[in-house]
């Protein structure tokens, strides 16, 4: 078995999960903890990015819908994947890709930049044996390789 990278001290797969109650706050919140959270494990080259995408699905997830949210974020060396899971079951926005983005719009160009900044995103929706909190709505996913 390999060595841990010594970006991360304790070389095992770890998972937070964080519930959010459908509040703009927990924007903030979320993007707060998750930096701890990186920064504890040894891994705070990661965090700029992982706050940029972690709250464009947060904030999708507060703002388009009536219930509560949870983030989930698990590392698997070299990977960290950002979940986020909301009551609504409908599929999120796909990204259009404009020729020319246009950047004084205040809204719709959040899963455009979770595309470009990350590795592979995706969603799903959620069934009976789902290890969040809830099991109905859906799940958007994001992941973040390290790189050497």
């Amino acid at each position: 078995m390999p060595a841990p990278a010594p970006e991360d001290p304790f070389g095992e797969p770890w998972q937070y999960t964080l519930s959010l109650p459908n509040d703009p706050r927990a924007v903030t919140i979320c993007r707060r903890t998750l930096r701890l959270i990186l920064t504890l494990h040894g891994l705070p080259h990661l965090a700029e990015v992982a706050e940029l995408v972690a709250t464009e699905l947060v904030a999708n997830a507060v703002q388009h819908t009536k219930g509560p949210a949870a983030i989930r974020l698990r590392w698997v060396a070299p990977v960290l994947r950002i979940g986020v899971w909301d009551t609504d079951p409908r599929p999120p926005a796909a990204p259009a890709l404009a020729a020319t983005p246009n950047p004084a719009l205040e809204s719709g160009r959040g899963l455009t930049l979770v595309e470009e900044c990350t590795d592979k995103w995706g969603w799903y929706s959620l069934g009976a044996a789902t290890q969040l909190p809830h099991t109905n709505g859906k799940f958007v996913w994001c992941e973040l390789a390290q790189t050497a």
